[in-house]
């Protein structure tokens, strides 16, 4: 977890070595090099930053020189300019390095999931639902769905939870099958089912090309048409690399749908955002800028109905 307790005994960083890493970065090792060699505490940095006419707050700040956070907004890289004349830093050396930086991870960023590969997971979804016995919507009719997800202190997908209201829209229905598509390079055949109410685990089936898992949850009872039913399950996961998405297709219209992904404490995003997609290949629109809560480290979106196509939450890492 990242400390933001300030101190005023900061270690002066030698001249030769703030020449080094103005040279060479990365930022944030240059942004805390700077602050030591002038032996001011964050709170003095903040008091000359707002003598400037630029307001950022401590607790930004300390992320910054950590390298937990990136400044990006116009506010944060006109700090940086003001912190260029606070630190008696050349003019841009902080700028060029923040921009350096920038390149640095766009280039390590991979593309949101491509057509091709939301194609593919939906033509292995189709046979291992057939194996299961599970065709179209499952004679359930969903009226309400909260899905909370975890993302860990690697900032990998460990993994999710899910909360079902559904009504049976004929007689018989004793089951429902489970989807879930986890990152690239996951290991399906590693990942643990749980039923946590209202259900046991039946049969599950991946594949480990697209990372599609598919688990029967087994409700114990055969609901009559226009019987309701509750039941929540979790997947954990753990299995892959950086998770930077989540995202949720719909193939039919239903009832309320809420999503949220909560952050492990010492591995908070930059900043996050909800979209929608008509299709996998459509473009994303509805794109809305989303906080990440206080204490909880979560941010959330409510669709009151949900429509046929994609719905998701994305993030970026500094």
């Amino acid at each position: 977890m990242l400390s933001v307790t300030e101190h005023t005994d900061v270690t002066p960083a030698a001249p030769a070595e703030l020449d080094t890493v103005l040279r060479g970065g990365p930022f944030h090792v240059a942004l805390r090099a700077a602050i030591a060699a002038r032996g001011l505490p964050l709170q003095r940095v903040q008091h000359h930053l707002s003598r400037h006419g630029v307001k950022v707050g401590v607790t930004s700040l300390s992320y910054w020189q950590q390298g937990a956070r990136r400044p990006q907004r116009p506010e944060s890289l006109r700090a940086v300019r003001a912190l260029e004349e606070i630190l008696q830093l050349p003019d841009e050396s902080l700028i060029r390095l923040l921009a350096a930086s920038g390149e640095r991870a766009a280039a390590r960023r991979p593309a949101a999931r491509s057509y091709r590969s939301l194609v593919a997971a939906s033509d292995v979804l189709g046979r291992l639902k057939s194996e299961l016995g599970w065709a179209l919507d499952g004679g359930l009719h969903t009226l309400g769905h909260h899905e909370r997800v975890r993302i860990g202190a690697h900032r990998e997908l460990a993994g999710r939870e899910s909360h079902h209201i559904v009504r049976a829209h004929r007689d018989g229905i004793d089951r429902f099958v489970a989807v879930y598509h986890g990152d690239p390079g996951c290991s399906p055949q590693l990942m643990n089912v749980h039923a946590l109410e209202n259900c046991r685990t039946g049969r599950v089936r991946w594949d480990q090309d697209t990372g599609v898992l598919v688990a029967e949850l087994l409700f114990g009872t055969r609901l009559r048409s226009g019987d309701t039913f509750l039941f929540r399950y979790g997947i954990e996961d753990g299995t892959a690399g950086v998770c930077r998405e989540y995202l949720h297709g719909f193939g039919f219209p239903g009832g309320q749908y809420a999503l949220q992904v909560r952050f492990d404490a010492g591995a908070l995003p930059s900043r996050c955002h909800h979209f929608t997609q008509h299709s996998p290949a459509a473009p994303r629109g509805g794109r809305q800028e989303l906080s990440v809560t206080g204490p909880h480290h979560s941010v959330h979106v409510v669709e009151p109905r949900v429509r046929p196509g994609l719905v998701g939450i994305a993030w970026d890492w500094e």
